[in-house]
Parts: structure tokens; C-alpha cells; sequence
């Protein structure tokens, strides 16, 4: 599988397609993400470790974010699964990337990670390495919808009473890329406030990932507390599809409750 990607890459930076690209290395036992300037340095290319379904996963939509604005005359190949790939059509639509600079080397995941991550798309459009596996429906939402609306409630505030407002779900989100973040907002959240507002600091950002969430799960890896979040974006973008026809990363058109946005 890696050889695959190897070629690739390879091959991209022969024909001067690339300057660079994005992916992850193996140094000294661990897998970091890491720019390959020549394909030379290749040798200690990693694509992750499959072994316990949590895999070596990085943010590295939002890095190449700060690669492309420091470098604007530089293009670049980055390494995606399907997740990534969401992330990279959603950051095209919101002008955070540009297209033309971007090219996507696709992996797809194995079926144990994707069956972890109860993945609907386990493996983006265009993949060099890895097989398609079937997508999993998302029997944690199912789980807590088959509670009462009192055991919800109470279950989600159990939860949340766990948040100790490290930012960390934040910080990681590929997808988070305001200049000002509304959860740094006294209006809205107190800021350096411990413990956090419960609810207003989690359902605050859920309402703000609606219709952006690419459902890549690394806010629920980061979380210190192990708050499912990963349910609770899961069912967001399950509201927004039924309510407004509109799955982030699959329609190529901003969320209906973004249309207008000036971001940029």
C-alpha cells in the first residue's frame, strides 16, 4: 500500500506537478506529519499504523491551510482519506484552499478503522492505495436516540459536566478556521471561565459545525474527557441532511446556513 502512494508522490514531483508534499513520517518510532521537499526523502514515508483502528491521524487540511498562505507561490500534494477528502471540497467552497494548488493523494481506510469511526465513506473519490470498504451507519447516534428525551438530556449534561474548556476539539478541527471564534466571545462564552458554561460552550460549537463537520472524529481523539463528540456531530449532520437535502463534503455548495458568508 505505501508503495503505491510512494510512486505517486513520486511521480508528481518528476513531473514539477508538486513542490511539495504533505503526509506523515516515521521518526524515531512515531508518526508525525512531515513536508517532503524532494522524493528523495520518501525512504521514511508512513501512511499511518492500522493496528488499533485509532491509527496516526493528523489535522492536515489545517496545516496545509498555513503552508499555502506562507507559501502562495508553491503547490502542493497532501495525503487523504475520505474524511480529508470532505474537508478539502468543503475548504475549496469556503476559499481557504485553492484547487488549482492542491492535489490529493488517497488513501482509503482499512475496514476495522472505518468500521471504528462508523464511516459512511471510508475512502475518498480517487485513492492510489488501500480497497473500498462498505460505509457503516451511525449506531452510536442510534444509541442515544433510543433513550428518552429526559435520559438524553441528562446523559449529554453528564457529559459535558466532564468539558474542562481545553480547546482542544477546536484547535484540532480541520474545519475551524474564523478569524474569530465565536467560543472566545464574552457575549456568548465567558472567557477563561472554569468550569465552562454548560451547556451554551459545547452546543455553541456543534451549532457552528452544522453544515461543516466532515465527521474526520479527531475533536472526540483530542478530548482529554472522552466527551463523545463524535455522536453529536453525527447527528447534526444527520439534521442537516434530512431538513435542508445538504451533506457536507459530498454537495458541492456551502450549507444553506452559510450562504452569504464573508469568510475568506
Amino acid at each position: 500500500m505505501i508503495d503505491h502512494v510512494k510512486k505517486r508522490v513520486e511521480e508528481l514531483f518528476d513531473s514539477g506537478k508538486i513542490d511539495a508534499f504533505l503526509g506523515l513520517k516515521l521518526v524515531s518510532g512515531h508518526v508525525v506529519p512531515y513536508l517532503f521537499d524532494k522524493k528523495e526523502e520518501l525512504e521514511n514515508l508512513s501512511i499511518g499504523d492500522h493496528r488499533g483502528a485509532g491509527d496516526a491521524r493528523y489535522p492536515l487540511n489545517k496545516i496545509l491551510i498555513r503552508l499555502c498562505r506562507e507559501y502562495a507561490d508553491k503547490r502542493f500534494a497532501v495525503l487523504v482519506r475520505g474524511c480529508d477528502e470532505r474537508g478539502l471540497r468543503t475548504l475549496f467552497i469556503w476559499n481557504q484552499l485553492d484547487p488549482q494548488r492542491v492535489i490529493p493523494v488517497g488513501i482509503a481506510c482499512p475496514d476495522e478503522l472505518a468500521r471504528r469511526c462508523e464511516c459512511l465513506k471510508p475512502y475518498p473519490n480517487e485513492f492510489v492505495a488501500g480497497e473500498k470498504t462498505e460505509g457503516v451507519g451511525f449506531s452510536m447516534v442510534r444509541r442515544w436516540e433510543s433513550l428518552s428525551l429526559s435520559e438524553r438530556f441528562n446523559g449529554w449534561m453528564e457529559e459535558f459536566l466532564k468539558c474542562i474548556k481545553c480547546y482542544g476539539c477546536r484547535n484540532i478541527c480541520p474545519m475551524c478556521f474564523c478569524k474569530e471564534c465565536s467560543l472566545e466571545t464574552d457575549e456568548l462564552i465567558r472567557r477563561g471561565g472554569f468550569p465552562p458554561e454548560i451547556p451554551i460552550f459545547h452546543l455553541v460549537r456543534a451549532g457552528h459545525m452544522a453544515g461543516r463537520c466532515i465527521d474526520c472524529g479527531l475533536c472526540e481523539e483530542a478530548c482529554p474527557a472522552g466527551i463523545p463528540l463524535r455522536a453529536l456531530y453525527k447527528r447534526v449532520f444527520e439534521i442537516m441532511r434530512d431538513e435542508f437535502q445538504y451533506e457536507t463534503g459530498y454537495t458541492d455548495s456551502k450549507s444553506p446556513l452559510n450562504v452569504g458568508s464573508s469568510i475568506t
